[in-house]
């Protein structure tokens, strides 16, 4: 074989090679991308559903008014995010504080026992737990994805096509802060 044919080879070989991290890392950012939208179909079912259980609760609790005007507010801003995976890092900080007040409102239902044996209300709030449910699994997956293209983006030699066609890490979704909390039993039994 002559110098030219094996040159020949070579460059189609290496051809060949930096296509497939190409390809392998648009699959990986891909699949993100469609994991983050799972996130994003389960949120917005909790959106849905917010404005049914405060709608509820709202006759029985004048005395959370304010938590309820801040959950409406938090849930409109969350609604308005326009979709799309380059808004990530504000559905991640809205997500954080509404997980948050909910928890606040759900604490807060459990002091009005007329109210948690609402037949609409106890309906409502089976579905909200549903709901939250789903969207733990859908950051289970999101963050699995996520893993997977920041594992791509950062080691060799991926790193560097990734670098050449900009392809980027991708946050987690991180558990809020009040999540992370430890559950005191006994909060539950006074």
């Amino acid at each position: 074989m002559s110098g030219t044919m094996l040159a020949l080879i070579a460059a189609v070989v290496v051809i060949g090679w930096a296509y497939s991290i190409y390809a392998s890392l648009i699959k990986k950012r891909n699949k993100a991308g469609e994991a983050f939208s799972s996130i994003d179909v389960q949120l917005k079912k909790r959106y849905d559903l917010i404005p049914n259980i405060l709608t509820i609760a709202q006759k029985y609790m004048d005395h959370e008014r304010g938590l309820l005007e801040e959950v409406t507010k938090l849930r409109n801003q969350a609604v308005n995010i326009p979709d799309g995976f380059e808004n990530i890092d504000r559905k991640i900080a809205l997500d954080t504080q509404i997980a948050q007040k909910m928890g606040q409102f759900v604490v807060a239902v459990e002091n009005y026992p007329q109210l948690k044996a609402d037949q609409p209300m106890m309906t409502a709030m089976q579905t909200y737990n549903e709901v939250e449910e789903h969207i733990a699994a859908a950051r289970r997956f999101y963050n699995s994805a996520a893993l997977e293209l920041k594992n791509a983006v950062e080691i060799f030699p991926s790193s560097l096509v990734a670098r050449m066609i900009n392809v980027k890490a991708v946050d987690f979704f991180k558990a809020a802060e009040n999540e992370r909390q430890p559950v005191n039993a006994a909060d539950f039994l006074k």
